[in-house]
């Protein structure tokens, strides 16, 4: 049997469920991997899946899920020998009833870069390995699961597919807000695994069947109508005993919800067992799963911005060197900060999307242009438009991009059409199509739309919908060609409206080499919006021209309530009078206030120089009070409240850590000790656990606050915890486990503490902890993120 068959069933498809509490509860003892039970333990594998065949799965999933180099170091074992066997051990229960096995392949367990310190290619390649050792042993399918941060993902995916002819199944883990824990959106996450070519997504882990539903029924409106979509929630929360919320018929009669929601392939994840699989089964055998009508939009994204075009969207220009000189000068010399802070003032200004083009003689264009794109978006979340014609630049660019982007460009060409259009549909990408080819442009607006029709045909043919196709009819000069502005309107409505494709416009060019350029643009502008513009290519820094956009969204009924508009000038004229009004700043004020604004907008470099320059006039100690502090405080309510997320906590923590060292060094200077000494706090991961990704966020944070933090990593037995809190002195103690099977040990290390007598305080935090959970396991605390842990620490040790 294959994939094929099954989706051609036009029934509802039936997956297991967890394998780490079976496990645990069959023999696997406290620090065991349980990547290696094919080895150590095959008969109780072989069981565990057999006994999910029997209960209905159809798709069983190899106990592959952290078999990759970093989680097996030290074991004695390869990825090949442990993948092997553990597929072996899958096949052998599922070839009675005809299952297929899925090479299960889990979070590496480290953050990939800017967040984190994992690179992107390393990634790729430590995923290459599983899926060349899973292709080998025969697996049928590769399932890519729990993923957090969609810059894994893609690695997984890409790996997948560069590795074998497998389908691959997408999910991730999504928290109650509705984002993954690096925020990514439900949205962004849809349109990148699908572009990706991923053959069925869906969302397993962390939440139960009713928190998982809306976010399912988002995903199935925004997953193309050929994608499937599945989902494997958990049994609820786990309990002291092992146990979980959910009986099975609970979790059987609450999935029945998914039966109208479009999605097609069931089944569990944490607390689930053969008998909760055997429910659902008998809960939708005579079911057929309902259509998937999913929304067909134009849409580019990060993983925390998903940007809907729909209705006129700025693409901010500025950075591009043409005809700058301070641009050229920066790509020239490799200096990342000035574009960098190009795209933090577009953002701020209203850009929407950011035009990023490294075409300058004499450079490396795919080097530089793969550094910009990888620099950008760690200090900006708006999606990019790729501005090259080069596809050796646009590969480098496509594979490090963290989401959908748009490329900009092809033309009417056949070679360029030939060596573009397969980059953009690999990596999932919309793409500019310029109404121009080996003949020029032509001049009426019958040519461009004949251009834009073979473009069209190309996109087509490439498997790029049409929704991702945005023609660019070409601005010309005014000052040249005066009739060519109406043939450019003319050609955009009818490419709108003849071929069902959105449309694009470098609106600046319009009045190059006439005097007072911001009347033509804005002028321009406006006429090209009423003729059905979508993307405006323009420098959302000129006031005028972002007034415009906004009026016209509120004429057009495209800002309801005209709240935006309302935002952006209700109090215009109220800032007007204050300036006037207000007293001189004092002198030190422009530092302080550089360094603030640094840092919030994780600036590093910037930050540095604030700091460098604050502290020719203040203490260190008042730099760090008066600006690094507030700013971190302004940095971490925003994540609170959900209007910043963890790229940008970390990469505001980033600059922070550039500005201490300045303060460190100054410090030093004065002959005095370094550091803030504000308290020390020992962290660790707890026996057994060999997530620390939200641990080694948390010590981050931390130690930007000025506190002396030890942190003692992953899989820490308690009397270790015990030795370094007695040999610190330390008054508090964070531990973190993500893995259920290893939260007793979480209250194990607490016992130890307690019964050692040390005057220590503890707080808890993961994924699969609750406040509740954290008093009965006999923490002092729970903290749900990292900035929770920042505000704890304040509170405790000042």
């Amino acid at each position: 049997m294959r994939i094929e068959e099954i989706w051609a069933r036009r029934r509802f498809v039936f997956m297991d469920g967890a394998m780490g509490t079976e496990l645990q509860k069959r023999g696997l003892q406290p620090g065991q991997k349980p990547e290696l039970a094919a080895l150590e333990m095959p008969q109780t594998l072989t069981a565990i899946h057999a006994e999910y065949a029997a209960a209905g799965a159809e798709l069983l999933l190899a106990n592959t899920f952290g078999a990759n180099a970093r989680k097996l170091a030290g074991s004695g074992h390869t990825v090949a020998e442990v993948v092997a066997a553990s597929i072996a051990c899958a096949k052998q229960a599922a070839a009675p009833c005809g299952a297929l096995v899925g090479l299960d392949i889990g979070p590496l367990g480290e953050l990939l870069a800017p967040a984190g310190t994992l690179p992107f290619a390393d990634a790729c390649t430590a995923f290459a390995e599983i899926v060349r050792a899973g292709a080998a042993a025969g697996a049928d399918f590769v399932f890519v699961e729990t993923m957090t941060d969609l810059y894994e993902l893609k690695a997984a995916v890409l790996a997948a597919k560069e590795n074998s002819a497998l389908p691959v199944f997408t999910s991730m883990s999504f928290e109650a807000n509705g984002r993954t824990f690096t925020g990514c959106t439900v949205e962004s996450y849809a349109v990148t695994a699908a572009g990706l070519g991923a053959d069925a997504v869906g969302i397993n882990c962390s939440l139960g069947p009713q928190e998982i539903l809306p976010f399912a029924q988002r995903l199935c409106r925004t997953v193309p109508a050929g994608v499937p979509v599945f989902v494997k929630p958990n049994a609820g929360l786990p309990n002291l005993d092992g146990s979980y919320d959910l009986t099975a018929e609970e979790f059987a009669r609450q999935m029945q919800a998914y039966a109208a929601t479009g999605v097609s392939l069931l089944g569990g994840c944490c607390g689930t067992t053969p008998a909760y699989i055997a429910a659902l089964r008998a809960a939708f055998a005579v079911q057929t799963p309902a259509q998937k009508i999913p929304l067909r939009r134009s849409c580019l994204c990060t993983p925390v911005r998903f940007v809907e075009v729909d209705g006129i969207t700025v693409v901010g220009e500025r950075i591009n060197p043409t005809g700058k000189k301070r641009l050229q000068q920066a790509l020239r010399e490799g200096d990342s900060a000035y574009p960098c802070a190009q795209a933090v003032a577009q953002a701020e200004a209203g850009a929407e999307v950011l035009d990023v083009n490294a075409g300058l003689p004499g450079i490396d264009e795919a080097a530089v242009l793969e550094r910009l794109v990888c620099e950008l978006q760690a200090v900006t979340d708006l999606p990019l438009q790729l501005d090259s014609s080069d596809p050796a630049a646009l590969e480098r660019a496509l594979r490090v991009y963290n989401g959908k982007p748009i490329v900009n460009s092809v033309n009417g060409e056949q070679k360029t059409l030939d060596a573009i259009l397969p980059l953009c549909k690999k990596y999932g990408a919309a793409v500019v199509g310029l109404t121009l080819d080996e003949h020029g442009i032509p001049d009426d607006a019958e040519g461009r739309l004949a251009i834009a029709r073979r473009i069209v045909a190309a996109t087509d043919a490439a498997g790029i919908p049409r929704e991702d196709v945005y023609i660019d009819c070409l601005t010309l000069t005014a000052s040249a060609q005066q009739e060519g502005a109406a043939q450019t309107l003319q050609a955009l409505t009818r490419c709108k409206r003849e071929l069902g494709v959105r449309t694009v416009l470098g609106v600046s060019n319009i009045s190059f080499g006439l005097p007072c350029r911001g009347y033509l643009n804005t002028t321009f502008l406006t006429m090209a919006m009423a003729a059905g513009l979508d993307l405006a290519i323009m420098n959302p820094n000129t006031p005028e021209m972002m007034a415009a956009v906004r009026a016209y969204r509120v004429l057009t009924a495209q800002d309801p309530q005209s709240a935006a508009y309302v935002q952006a000038y209700a109090n215009v004229q109220l800032q007007t009078q204050a300036v006037a009004a207000v007293p001189a700043a004092p002198q030190n004020a422009p530092s302080g206030d550089a360094l603030f604004e640094a840092v919030r907008r994780g600036l590093q470099d910037e930050a540095r120089a604030a700091a460098e320059a604050a502290l020719r006039t203040q203490q260190p100690l008042a730099v760090v009070n008066t600006s690094l502090i507030p700013a971190l405080d302004a940095v971490g309510d925003g994540f609170e409240k959900g209007t910043v997320f963890l790229p940008q906590l970390l990469q505001a923590a980033t600059a922070a850590q550039a500005a201490f060292e300045a303060v460190k060094a100054a410090i030093a200077a004065q002959g005095q000790p370094g550091g803030a000494g504000k308290g020390k706090i020992v962290l660790a991961t707890v026996q057994g656990d060999v997530h620390d990704i939200g641990k080694n966020i948390v010590r981050v944070i931390l130690e930007n606050y000025g506190y002396d933090v030890l942190d003692l990593g992953r899989d820490v037995p308690p009397e270790r915890v015990v030795e370094a809190v007695r040999a610190t002195g330390a008054r508090l103690v964070g531990l973190s486990a993500l893995m259920t099977t290893t939260v007793p040990n979480m209250k194990a290390t607490i016992d130890a503490l307690h019964e050692a007598g040390l005057p220590c305080q503890v707080w808890v935090g993961g994924a699969v902890l609750t406040p509740a959970y954290a008093k009965q396991i006999g923490a002092d605390f729970y903290c749900k993120d990292a900035k929770a842990s920042a505000d704890l620490a304040k509170a405790i040790l000042g």
